[in-house]
């Protein structure tokens, strides 16, 4: 079974080590709630909002090992009144876990894009 994981973050700038870092702080948290190792990844997607365009956010994962693993990026839709200066992370999972075990992480000011997801489920 493949399962997705959402993932999103912000950054204060337009600076490739802000992005870089950002992005891998939100990959490190989304593997560690999910307990991914690189071998079960099918691929990653990554969009970063139309003013981040210092460097590619998935760059972060190549630089944290993840070598072979398909990994593509986008330019996030341009919304009127869409939260600025945010980065998306979609993972395709090759998983036994449920729909419900999955993990979703929102760190900085992208917690507002999903609320629903930020509860405590432990």
């Amino acid at each position: 079974m493949i399962r997705g994981i959402r993932g999103a973050t912000t950054v204060e700038s337009n600076a490739q080590e802000a992005i870089l870092e950002a992005t891998r702080e939100l990959l490190a948290a989304m593997i560690a709630c999910n307990g991914i190792v690189e071998e079960d990844v099918a691929s990653v997607l990554f969009s970063a909002t139309p003013e981040l365009d210092d460097t590619f956010p998935a760059k972060a994962a190549r630089m944290m090992g993840w070598t072979r693993t398909a990994l593509m990026g986008f330019q996030e839709a341009d919304v009127k009144h869409g939260l600025p200066y945010c980065i998306r992370v979609l993972i395709h999972w090759n998983t036994d876990k449920s729909l419900d075990e999955i993990r979703h992480v929102f760190l900085r000011e992208a917690v507002v894009l999903r609320p629903d997801l930020m509860e405590d489920r432990s």
